[in-house]
């Protein structure tokens, strides 16, 4: 069974960091693309970051030369690290498994910037 588990996150003020972890079992880790999405209140879930199992990554254009996503394959885990936070970076932080066929999401956590 897939499992999904994120750390990290918390509250910030404008300029800080954070790093996310998330950790996946139950899958051939290295096969996966990993994501990080953030919701917002009233807005959609957008993606912010994702590394594929080439380490080739994609980030959206607003956390562009400000986060670096990663991953350890050794470790099954991937990181979001978050520097010089703005306040609209504030949203609630989803992981993603993804790889054809399957979907895995963690559970969340909270990033909250403040000015």
């Amino acid at each position: 069974q897939v499992h999904v588990e994120q750390s990290g996150g918390g509250l910030v003020q404008t300029g800080g960091s954070l790093r996310l972890s998330c950790t996946a079992s139950g899958l051939t880790f290295s096969g996966y693309t990993m994501a990080w999405f953030r919701q917002a209140p009233g807005k959609e879930r957008e993606l912010v970051a994702s590394i594929d199992w080439r380490d080739s990554t994609y980030y959206t254009a607003s956390v562009k030369g400000r986060f670096t996503i990663s991953r350890d394959n050794a470790k099954n885990t991937a990181y979001l690290q978050m520097n010089n936070l703005k306040p609209e970076d504030t949203a609630v932080y989803h992981c993603n498994a993804q790889r054809l066929g399957s979907d895995n999401w963690g559970q969340g956590t909270q990033v909250t910037v403040s000015s």
